[in-house]
Protein backbone atom coordinates (compact mmCIF):
# COMPACT_ATOMS: atom_id res chain seq x y z
CA UNK A 1 0.00 0.00 0.00
CA UNK A 2 2.84 2.50 0.63
CA UNK A 3 4.91 1.55 -2.46
CA UNK A 4 1.80 2.35 -4.12
CA UNK A 5 0.45 5.39 -2.65
CA UNK A 6 4.37 6.82 -3.44
CA UNK A 7 4.27 5.74 -6.87
CA UNK A 8 0.92 7.38 -7.79
CA UNK A 9 1.77 10.38 -5.95
CA UNK A 10 4.77 10.99 -8.70
CA UNK A 11 3.48 8.96 -11.80
CA UNK A 12 -0.29 9.78 -12.95
CA UNK A 13 0.16 6.58 -15.22
CA UNK A 14 1.82 3.43 -14.59
CA UNK A 15 1.91 0.39 -16.38
CA UNK A 16 3.04 -2.87 -14.55
CA UNK A 17 5.56 -5.39 -16.55
CA UNK A 18 4.95 -8.85 -15.29
CA UNK A 19 8.47 -10.77 -17.47
CA UNK A 20 7.74 -13.98 -14.86
CA UNK A 21 5.90 -13.75 -11.69
CA UNK A 22 4.35 -11.45 -9.40
CA UNK A 23 2.91 -13.03 -7.03
CA UNK A 24 0.83 -12.18 -3.76
CA UNK A 25 2.31 -8.57 -2.88
CA UNK A 26 3.17 -8.28 -6.88
CA UNK A 27 -0.48 -8.94 -7.12
CA UNK A 28 -1.85 -6.36 -5.38
CA UNK A 29 0.70 -4.36 -6.81
CA UNK A 30 -0.47 -5.11 -10.77
CA UNK A 31 -3.87 -4.32 -9.65
CA UNK A 32 -3.03 -0.39 -8.84
CA UNK A 33 -1.84 -0.14 -12.19
CA UNK A 34 -3.50 1.58 -15.28
CA UNK A 35 -2.20 -1.12 -17.85
CA UNK A 36 -0.93 -4.82 -17.24
CA UNK A 37 1.30 -6.20 -19.33
CA UNK A 38 1.58 -10.27 -19.57
CA UNK A 39 3.33 -12.90 -21.89
CA UNK A 40 2.83 -16.25 -22.46
CA UNK A 41 5.04 -17.26 -19.43
CA UNK A 42 3.66 -14.24 -16.92
CA UNK A 43 1.89 -14.78 -13.97
CA UNK A 44 -0.14 -13.15 -11.15
CA UNK A 45 -1.21 -15.04 -8.18
CA UNK A 46 -4.24 -15.05 -6.10
CA UNK A 47 -4.65 -12.48 -3.71
CA UNK A 48 -4.44 -14.93 -0.37
CA UNK A 49 -3.32 -12.59 3.33
CA UNK A 50 -0.40 -14.85 4.65
CA UNK A 51 -0.29 -14.26 8.82
CA UNK A 52 3.10 -15.75 10.77
CA UNK A 53 1.89 -17.57 14.35
CA UNK A 54 3.75 -19.52 16.30
CA UNK A 55 7.05 -19.45 13.55
CA UNK A 56 4.88 -20.42 11.21
CA UNK A 57 3.03 -18.65 7.63
CA UNK A 58 0.00 -19.66 6.35
CA UNK A 59 -3.02 -18.89 5.04
CA UNK A 60 -5.50 -16.47 6.71
CA UNK A 61 -8.20 -18.01 5.21
CA UNK A 62 -7.17 -21.28 6.05
CA UNK A 63 -7.02 -20.64 9.55
CA UNK A 64 -10.98 -19.24 9.32
CA UNK A 65 -11.90 -22.16 7.63
CA UNK A 66 -10.00 -24.31 10.48
CA UNK A 67 -11.47 -22.84 12.68
CA UNK A 68 -15.14 -23.20 10.97
CA UNK A 69 -14.73 -27.04 10.41
CA UNK A 70 -13.79 -27.51 14.20
CA UNK A 71 -16.84 -25.15 14.80
CA UNK A 72 -19.18 -27.19 12.68
CA UNK A 73 -17.29 -30.60 13.73
CA UNK A 74 -18.62 -29.75 17.56
CA UNK A 75 -22.14 -28.76 16.14
CA UNK A 76 -22.93 -32.15 14.67
CA UNK A 77 -20.97 -33.95 17.36
CA UNK A 78 -21.91 -32.16 20.43
CA UNK A 79 -18.04 -33.06 21.20
CA UNK A 80 -14.39 -31.56 20.85
CA UNK A 81 -11.80 -33.74 20.14
CA UNK A 82 -9.32 -33.53 22.61
CA UNK A 83 -7.19 -33.27 20.18
CA UNK A 84 -8.18 -29.52 19.19
CA UNK A 85 -7.78 -28.16 22.60
CA UNK A 86 -4.28 -27.55 22.35
CA UNK A 87 -4.37 -25.54 18.98
CA UNK A 88 -7.70 -23.90 20.44
CA UNK A 89 -5.88 -22.94 23.67
CA UNK A 90 -3.55 -21.05 21.17
CA UNK A 91 -5.54 -18.55 19.31
CA UNK A 92 -7.19 -15.60 20.87
CA UNK A 93 -10.45 -13.87 19.12
CA UNK A 94 -8.05 -10.80 18.64
CA UNK A 95 -6.37 -13.21 16.03
CA UNK A 96 -8.99 -14.49 14.54
CA UNK A 97 -10.32 -10.78 13.92
CA UNK A 98 -6.92 -10.14 12.76
CA UNK A 99 -6.86 -12.74 10.12
CA UNK A 100 -10.41 -11.96 8.95
CA UNK A 101 -9.04 -8.06 8.42
CA UNK A 102 -5.90 -9.39 6.56
CA UNK A 103 -8.72 -10.68 4.10
CA UNK A 104 -10.76 -8.08 4.02
CA UNK A 105 -8.04 -5.36 3.74
CA UNK A 106 -6.90 -7.10 0.29
CA UNK A 107 -10.17 -7.38 -1.17
CA UNK A 108 -10.40 -3.56 -0.01
CA UNK A 109 -7.45 -2.31 -1.30
CA UNK A 110 -7.53 -4.63 -5.02
CA UNK A 111 -11.30 -2.86 -5.32
CA UNK A 112 -10.50 0.57 -4.96
CA UNK A 113 -7.78 0.66 -6.82
CA UNK A 114 -9.01 -0.96 -9.60
CA UNK A 115 -11.85 1.04 -10.15
CA UNK A 116 -9.92 4.03 -9.55
CA UNK A 117 -6.74 3.29 -11.36
CA UNK A 118 -7.58 0.28 -13.76
CA UNK A 119 -10.74 1.08 -15.08
CA UNK A 120 -10.36 4.99 -14.98
CA UNK A 121 -10.79 4.94 -18.88
CA UNK A 122 -13.37 2.44 -19.23
CA UNK A 123 -15.98 4.43 -20.56
CA UNK A 124 -18.32 2.35 -22.72
CA UNK A 125 -19.48 -1.30 -22.37
CA UNK A 126 -18.24 -3.29 -25.07
CA UNK A 127 -20.95 -5.51 -25.56
CA UNK A 128 -24.04 -3.13 -25.10
CA UNK A 129 -22.13 0.44 -25.77
CA UNK A 130 -23.54 1.50 -22.95
CA UNK A 131 -21.76 4.27 -20.56
CA UNK A 132 -20.03 2.65 -17.81
CA UNK A 133 -20.78 4.58 -14.38
CA UNK A 134 -18.59 4.58 -11.40
CA UNK A 135 -20.81 2.23 -10.16
CA UNK A 136 -20.10 -0.18 -12.60
CA UNK A 137 -16.62 0.09 -11.75
CA UNK A 138 -16.83 -0.22 -8.40
CA UNK A 139 -19.27 -3.66 -8.97
CA UNK A 140 -16.79 -4.95 -11.73
CA UNK A 141 -13.25 -4.33 -9.23
CA UNK A 142 -15.15 -5.91 -6.36
CA UNK A 143 -15.85 -8.95 -8.48
CA UNK A 144 -12.52 -9.47 -9.44
CA UNK A 145 -11.06 -8.52 -5.49
CA UNK A 146 -13.85 -11.59 -4.60
CA UNK A 147 -12.13 -13.78 -6.94
CA UNK A 148 -8.58 -12.86 -6.70
CA UNK A 149 -9.04 -13.54 -2.55
CA UNK A 150 -11.20 -16.96 -3.19
CA UNK A 151 -8.82 -19.13 -1.40
CA UNK A 152 -11.48 -21.89 -1.50
CA UNK A 153 -10.91 -21.52 -5.47
CA UNK A 154 -7.12 -21.21 -5.94
CA UNK A 155 -6.38 -23.86 -2.61
CA UNK A 156 -2.91 -22.69 -2.27
CA UNK A 157 -0.91 -19.35 -2.22
CA UNK A 158 1.29 -20.34 -5.19
CA UNK A 159 -1.20 -20.77 -7.51
CA UNK A 160 -0.31 -19.67 -11.13
CA UNK A 161 -3.12 -17.17 -12.66
CA UNK A 162 -2.21 -16.84 -16.40
CA UNK A 163 -3.41 -14.16 -18.47
CA UNK A 164 -6.63 -16.38 -19.65
CA UNK A 165 -7.23 -16.77 -16.55
CA UNK A 166 -7.60 -13.22 -15.49
CA UNK A 167 -9.62 -12.38 -18.65
CA UNK A 168 -12.05 -14.74 -17.78
CA UNK A 169 -12.26 -12.96 -14.77
CA UNK A 170 -13.26 -9.61 -17.27
CA UNK A 171 -9.71 -7.83 -16.35
CA UNK A 172 -8.11 -6.37 -19.12
CA UNK A 173 -4.48 -7.58 -19.93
Amino acid sequence: EDIIRLIREKYGDIAIIVPGYAKSAGTLMAMAADDILMGAASALGPIDAQLSWQGKIFSADALLKGMEKIKQEVEDTATLNKAYIPILQGISPGELQSAENALSFAKVLVTNWLAEYKFRNWKTHSSTGKTVSDEDRRERATEIAEELCNHSKWLTHGKSLKRKDLENMRLQI
